[in-house]
């Protein structure tokens, strides 16, 4: 039998005969991966989720604060629609359109070596592993820090041992194993994001404690684009650029998804529809959370300018919902914020691994 899956070294000119080799029936999506050491074992339910909520890790709830705080929340909606643009309809399509044609593990690294070329393949591969490899890390020490708003007694090494356990062990079974996690975590961030967006409505309608319906005042107050690093048209053009930074951290996704194209059920229909979520997760997550910090919290609130500025910035305390809430007498739904942000990191530190271990898969291959 002709060898079924995409190596480094097949040269470029024989790659288009392989890849027809590889397609066994266009309609019902398969894929033959006979001889591929990974299997399909990931549903489309599982992958439907992975790609809305993979993703989504401390900074849409956290660090978004500081692009609201250098820019605005004029700033802060523009530099999200800019990033969003760039990320969902050029580097999306690219991805999506290439991982379809050709769903093999780690694919868009893959796709480097195979149609560029394999210096590019090797460079790219590197390169998103090492990023990849190093964020679980920085979300294991999240935990640490978002426990902290309940108490600061609690043993930090406790904390980090558990979590490389527990990662480990997911990453260790099947990747049906690891779907499945994922899928129900990713469940509690939807959860969370509605959540937060049901405070941001009722309370901009007057149902808090204070009564008071402050609709989109915060937006406008002081201004919505704020003066960052110098003044006038230039401090304006810094604060965007620093909104701007935030969201090239905060908006990523699409390699995620061609990551696990390699273990994907039915790839060719299965991972056309979580693709063409991409753009609803867009709209609703990102744009939408955008707008609603820029309502519930002014950037020139006290707490926020004095939390961020103390270098609080790991922490649930530093989130705009949590100090908004704080502001107008909130006081249970911090906790139910705080306990789902701890699902949020856990699904993306799980997921920064997932990833890691398939891209240098892909080197090896």
């Amino acid at each position: 039998m002709a060898e079924t899956h995409l190596t480094m070294s097949q040269p470029m000119s024989k790659v288009p005969e392989k890849l027809d080799e590889q397609q066994t029936d266009i309609a019902n999506g398969d894929f033959d991966s006979e001889n591929e050491a990974l299997r399909r074992h990931l549903s489309p339910r599982q992958v439907q989720f992975f790609a809305i909520g993979g993703s989504i890790g401390t900074a849409l709830f956290i660090s978004i604060g500081f692009g609201l705080l250098h820019g605005g929340a004029g700033s802060l909606l523009l530099a999200f629609i800019i990033q969003g643009i760039m990320m969902t309809f050029v580097t999306t399509n690219a991805i999506a359109e290439m991982t379809i044609f050709m769903p093999v593990s780690a694919a868009f690294i893959q796709h480097g070596g195979a149609w560029v070329d394999q210096a590019w393949g090797f460079m790219l591969g590197w390169n998103f592993f090492v990023f990849e490899a190093f964020l679980p890390a920085f979300e294991i020490t999240a935990v640490d820090l978002v426990l902290t708003f309940w108490r600061d007694d609690i043993p930090s090494a406790a904390v980090i041992t558990v979590r490389i356990a527990t990662y480990g062990l997911t990453n260790a079974f099947g990747v049906k194993y690891f779907g499945e996690a994922e899928f129900w975590l990713s469940g509690g961030k939807l959860i969370l994001i509605l959540l937060l967006y049901c405070f941001t409505f009722v309370t901009m309608c007057g149902g808090n404690p204070q009564k008071d319906a402050y609709g989109f005042r915060n937006r406008t107050k002081p201004e919505p684009f704020l003066e960052y690093l110098s003044t006038g048209t230039s401090g304006r053009f810094q604060g965007f650029l620093a909104a701007l930074w935030q969201a090239n951290f905060i908006i990523v996704g699409p390699e995620y998804l061609a990551t696990c194209a390699g273990e994907v059920q039915r790839p060719r229909t299965s991972l056309k529809t979580a693709f063409r979520s991409v753009y609803v997760r867009f709209v609703l997550f990102f744009i939408l959370d955008a707008i609603c910090v820029g309502i519930v919290l002014s950037a020139r609130d006290p707490t926020l300018v004095k939390v961020l500025g103390s270098g609080e910035t790991g922490t649930s305390a530093s989130s705009v919902y949590v100090i908004a809430m704080r502001n107008m007498g909130v006081d249970a739904l911090p906790h139910a914020v705080n306990a789902l942000v701890l699902t949020s990191i856990y699904s993306a530190g799980d997921c920064y691994k997932f990833t890691a271990i398939r891209s240098l898969y892909a080197l090896a291959q």
